[in-house]
């Protein structure tokens, strides 16, 4: 069976408007499901009733960032892609008050270890879409990837453009915060997930001296207020310290080979640091030494099409402080370009999920053969 994708997007921040067209150009009916991000200053319950009016399939999405599809990066309104053909089946899981996600993982689990035995010739991945501000991704991801088993799982952080607010997720009509939304594909065609940065460890390094990693707070670095040993340590004051700063300056985590990024939010009136990802006592740290982005990307779409020649979809989950900085690089617009051409379609997110894991400054996606 056949994977027909069919995109639209609407700069509308009427949110009646911008759903009649978006549905002008997806169509909204006979369709196996629809995948959309969107500007969280709209009116979201009411985003929420019209998408649920519409399209009767099943929807998911969150808000964004800014987000990106076949004309490259829109930084407001709606974008969707929808399927048809039978070839692609979504199942929805919504979890939510995330506190309780351990009896909903569970749950999740033991419904798709079911469906996995009834149709075991079908491939499988999972994408998880939660509430940016929840710091709850990385319990939630482990516990996913542990409970479910052998899936490939790629995932973003829902956003609210910087504002640091609200956050939501759609679950059935619905904008929700303190919530997250799990979604089984399922398809005969093949599939391949990837994650990529262009940051690597670099040679100057600090010590994580005091931490709270449930609230992901840097205390102390090398002994002194995180943000002070952070400025100096990139040549910077503390009073010049802004997301564009930390885009061109994470801290890189090194385990077993590979690099993790883990990026810093924000500057707390104490000059402890806030991060996007959690981060513990004892840790050594270095400041990222840049690779060369657009490069990055090409061979990781590359690795990718070595799997799945001939895309229908690539599905991608990119962290907003890489945009931030493609932007004060002036390559945006190359960038822009260059993941249109390898059908990227996906959202600027608080944070990715691959895998078992909760990452920073990283792109996430999944290939799925046309």
């Amino acid at each position: 069976m056949a994977i027909n994708t069919c995109y639209g997007a609407s700069a509308s921040t009427d949110p009646v408007r911008a759903v009649a067209e978006l549905a002008a150009q997806t169509g909204s009916t006979g369709k196996d499901g629809l995948l959309f991000f969107c500007s969280p200053d709209v009116d979201l319950a009411v985003l929420g009733r019209e998408l649920a009016r519409t399209f009767r399939c099943p929807t998911v999405g969150c808000t964004s960032s800014g987000h990106f599809g076949p004309a490259g990066f829109q930084r407001s309104g709606i974008i969707g892609v929808t399927f048809s053909g039978g070839g692609l089946r979504l199942r929805t899981y919504p979890v939510t008050p995330l506190a309780a996600y351990v009896d909903q993982v569970s749950c999740i689990a033991e419904d798709i270890r079911a469906r996995s035995d009834a149709t075991p010739d079908l491939n499988r991945f999972g994408m998880l879409l939660v509430d940016g501000l929840s710091m709850a991704e990385e319990r939630l991801v482990a516990a996913l990837y542990q409970h479910v088993g052998n899936l490939p799982l790629i995932g973003g952080s829902a956003g609210d453009n910087l504002k640091f607010e609200h956050t939501h997720v759609y679950v059935d009509g619905l904008f929700l915060s303190d919530a997250a939304v799990f979604t089984l594909f399922e398809t005969t065609h093949p599939v391949a997930t990837i994650k990529t940065q262009h940051f690597a460890a670099g040679s100057t390094e600090l010590v994580i001296t005091s931490a709270d990693p449930e609230r992901r707070i840097i205390h102390e670095m090398n002994g002194e207020p995180a943000a002070r040993a952070y400025a100096e340590a990139i040549g910077q004051r503390i009073e010049a310290l802004t997301p564009a700063v930390f885009s061109r300056h994470p801290l890189v985590l090194q385990l077993g080979g590979d690099a993790y990024v883990r990026s810093i939010q924000k500057v707390n009136d104490d000059l402890s640091l806030s991060c996007y990802c959690a981060i513990d006592e004892g840790l050594i740290v270095s400041i990222g030494r840049a690779l060369d982005p657009l490069q990055t990307i090409a061979s990781a779409m590359a690795e990718l099409r070595r799997d799945v020649p001939e895309p229908a979809l690539v599905l991608g989950c990119d962290c907003i402080l890489r945009r931030l900085e493609f932007e004060q690089a002036a390559i945006d617009d190359d960038m822009s370009r260059l993941m249109a051409a390898n059908l990227l379609f996906g959202f600027y997110t608080y944070g990715e999920q691959y895998n078992g894991l909760h990452v920073n400054q990283t792109l996430t996606a999944v290939a799925i053969g046309g």
